[in-house]
């Protein structure tokens, strides 16, 4: 089965009824149609950061949102770790150059890890990277 990765953006558009990704991220998993979903530890602690300011209705929706993905069997959850948080500091100093967050560089890890090439994002980074991004406005 095709696997893609769900980055940070993907999993706020899904969750904010009114974000401005919303669309081209329905979008993009429709256009997936039948593929595994996988993300990683950081991506969702990312995801629970950027809610976190929302106040308490908004901070429980984004835990549940949370263990919802955890428990999904259409999802895989990679598992953090010293050595993904090793290897992400190491491409993040590899590339000084690039204005790559250390959360783009343990997804990239993970993402050729596991021979994946599509990402549920929006960020051109991994284009730069040469990974296929997904979330497009109009697309």
């Amino acid at each position: 089965m095709r696997a893609v990765f769900a980055d940070t953006v993907y999993w706020i558009a899904t969750a904010r009824r009114h974000d401005q990704w919303r669309e081209a991220a329905k979008e993009a998993r429709r256009r997936l149609g039948r593929a595994e979903v996988v993300t990683t530890d950081e991506v969702l602690t990312e995801f629970l950061a950027a809610l976190s300011k929302g106040g308490p209705r908004v901070r429980l929706a984004a835990a549940r949102t949370v263990r919802a993905i955890l428990s999904s069997p259409s999802v895989r959850v990679i598992p953090q770790s010293r050595a993904s948080f090793g290897s992400g500091l190491n491409r993040y100093e590899a590339r000084s150059d690039k204005e790559y967050s250390l959360q783009d560089c343990v997804t990239m890890n993970a993402m050729e890890a596991e021979s994946i090439t599509e990402i549920l994002t929006n960020d051109y980074h991994f284009e730069q990277e040469g990974f296929t991004v997904l979330m497009r406005r109009g697309a």
